[in-house]
């Protein structure tokens, strides 16, 4: 299946999951050292593209608590701004705040309600791919609360169809990958893939 092209594929049935239940995700804000540029897909399509990124100990965070009924309810924490629409509404219609969830949602093909609360540690416009961090923590409590198996590279293509093709917010793809993987890591693009290589850094010695 094209993460690209359709929703993701449920493949264990959480129908049933209790409404006391609590699902809480976070996802790593990033810091680039190099090769910034070379993850847009104009240059990696033709060039190939690598980047040098470390994730740092702040971080975008997402909980979530299921309903019984067909209502979706968003706050962000740090803003206090609040959303809440049915599932059977139009979704597509932006907001300017939560473009991101609803995105996300359509993508995921929710079907049952829930309540959403979202907070980063970063603030819009840091540098530090916040966007892309909340996407995943927002991914990561929809894959469990609907049951979805992906692995981290489906999820970090699947964050980037969702900023960059869903949503059409300018950028490269980087930043998905470095929020869903976290860690020191070398990322290599190329026309059909991505890749990721942790890096791992000798201990510091004492002289």
């Amino acid at each position: 299946m094209s993460v690209a092209t359709a929703t993701a594929s449920v493949l264990y049935d959480r129908v049933l999951v209790n409404t006391c239940t609590v699902i809480r995700a976070r996802a790593p804000l990033r810091i680039s050292f190099v090769g910034g540029g070379t993850d847009l897909p104009y240059y990696y399509e033709e060039h190939g593209g690598a980047v040098l990124s470390s994730t740092i100990n702040r971080y975008a965070f997402a909980t979530l608590r299921p309903r019984i009924d067909q209502e979706i309810r968003i706050t962000a924490l740090d803003s206090g701004q609040m959303a809440a629409y049915q599932i059977c509404e139009d979704s597509s219609n932006s907001d300017g705040v939560f473009d991101l969830v609803r995105a996300a949602i359509r993508r995921m093909g929710v079907t049952r309600g829930f309540d959403l609360d979202l907070r980063c540690d970063a603030p819009r416009g840091s540098g530090l791919g916040g966007s892309s961090a909340m996407t995943a923590a927002i991914l990561g409590v929809l894959i469990e609360y609907l049951g979805v198996v992906l692995d981290d590279y489906e999820i970090a293509e699947l964050n980037y169809t969702i900023e960059r093709l869903d949503l059409g917010i300018a950028g490269g793809k980087q930043d998905q990958y470095a929020s869903t993987f976290g860690g020191f890591n070398l990322i290599e693009f190329s026309k059909n893939h991505g890749h990721v290589t942790p890096l791992r850094l000798p201990d510091r010695k004492s002289t």
